[in-house]
C-alpha cells in the first residue's frame, strides 16, 4: 500500500534507481551533486585528464600546476648537474646544493623563455636540453593557459537556495515553499524550475524508493531579476496533503530543486539544483521579504534576509 497518494504517475526515477535509503542518507547532496561514492574505476584516466583539471577546486588546481612546475624544474636541474655544472657559464656554486640551485633557476628561467643571461648553456649536449626544456615550457604555459580559459569560460550557476523548506498559509491551505536568488548582477533569463518529491514506499511486499513530481504555482518566470520563492500548493492534488512532519520523516522524504536558466554574460545555458531532507522542512513559518523601495523609490535586495524565517499561525 502506498504511504501517499498519487495523482500523477511518474515512472521516471531521475536516474538514482528505486534501491530504498537507509535512515538521513541523502540521495542529492545540498550542492546538487549526486550522493554517489564510485569505486572501481582506474586512479588516473588521460583522456579525462581535462575534465578533472577545469572541474577540481581552484587550491586543488594551482597546488596542482605549482607541484608540477617545482618536479619539472627539479629533474631538469639534476639533468644540468649530471651532464656537469660546469657546463652551465655563470653557474658560481661550489657546494653541491648552490650547484643544485644555480641549475634549478638556470631551468625556470629556460621554461618560462625569460632568459636573465647570467647563467648560459655551453657545448652541445646542454644546448640541446635547455632547447629541448625551452620547447617544453612553450607548451606546458600554452597548456596551462587553456586550461585557466577553460576554467574562467566554462558557465556557473551563483544561485543559492534557501538552507531551509518552510510551509506556510497559501491560498486556502498550505504551500511548501522553498526560495532562491541570483547572487551575481547579471540576468538570468527563462528561468524554469522542477520540484521532486522522493520517499520510501512499500510495493508489492517489498520496499523501494519512488519518485514523484510536485506541481509549482508558477514553474517559469521570464527573468529573475530579485528573488523567488517556489511555491508546491499542498492541497487536494499533492501527494503530502494532510501528511504530518512524522509521516515524513517515516517515509524518508527528500525533495528536489532543479534550476535551469539563460545567463546573458556567458551566452549559454546553466543548470544547478539542491535537495532538502524532512529536517529541513519548518512547519508554520514564511520567509520574511527581502526586497523594499528606499526613500528615492529604487527596489532594494537585502541578502541577509535571504535564509530569515518568521513563524505564523496556519488555521
Amino acid at each position: 500500500m502506498a504511504f501517499f497518494k498519487r495523482k500523477v504517475q511518474f515512472n521516471d526515477d531521475l536516474g538514482f534507481g528505486s534501491a530504498p535509503v537507509i535512515k538521513n542518507q541523502r540521495v542529492l547532496n545540498t550542492d546538487g551533486t549526486p550522493n554517489i561514492e564510485r569505486t572501481g574505476l582506474p586512479w588516473f584516466k588521460f583522456d579525462d585528464t581535462y575534465t578533472r583539471l577545469v572541474t577540481m577546486s581552484w587550491t586543488r588546481f594551482f597546488m596542482i600546476i605549482l607541484i608540477a612546475y617545482l618536479i619539472v624544474n627539479t629533474i631538469f636541474a639534476v639533468a644540468y648537474n649530471i651532464i656537469g655544472i660546469e657546463n652551465l657559464d655563470g653557474a658560481k656554486g661550489t657546494t653541491l646544493r648552490d650547484q643544485f640551485f644555480d641549475a634549478f633557476f638556470f631551468s625556470a628561467q629556460t621554461i618560462s623563455t625569460v632568459g636573465y643571461g647570467h647563467i648560459s648553456p655551453q657545448g652541445f649536449i646542454t644546448s640541446v636540453l635547455a632547447a629541448f626544456e625551452s620547447m617544453l615550457g612553450l607548451l606546458a604555459f600554452a597548456l596551462a593557459t587553456g586550461l585557466l580559459y577553460g576554467r574562467f569560460s566554462r558557465p556557473t550557476s551563483k544561485v543559492s537556495f534557501s538552507k531551509k523548506m518552510v510551509v506556510a498559509p497559501y491560498q486556502n491551505h498550505t504551500g511548501l515553499m522553498c526560495r532562491l536568488v541570483n547572487l551575481r548582477k547579471n540576468s538570468l533569463i527563462d528561468v524554469e524550475a522542477q520540484m521532486y518529491m522522493t520517499f520510501n514506499e512499500t510495493v508489492d511486499g517489498k520496499l523501494k524508493r519512488s519518485f514523484y513530481p510536485l506541481q509549482l504555482e508558477r514553474s517559469k518566470i521570464s527573468m529573475l531579476s530579485l528573488n523567488w520563492t517556489l511555491v508546491h500548493p499542498i492541497n487536494e492534488d499533492s501527494p503530502i496533503f494532510e501528511k504530518s512532519l512524522a509521516e515524513l520523516t517515516l517515509a524518508e522524504v527528500e525533495i528536489f530543486v532543479i534550476l535551469t536558466a539563460f545567463d546573458d554574460t556567458f551566452a549559454q545555458t546553466i543548470h544547478t539544483r539542491t535537495s532538502y531532507q524532512d529536517e529541513d522542512i519548518e512547519w508554520n513559518a514564511k520567509f520574511k521579504i527581502m526586497h523594499y523601495h528606499n526613500e528615492a523609490g529604487k527596489m532594494v535586495m537585502d541578502y541577509s534576509l535571504f535564509d530569515r524565517t518568521e513563524k505564523v499561525v496556519i488555521g
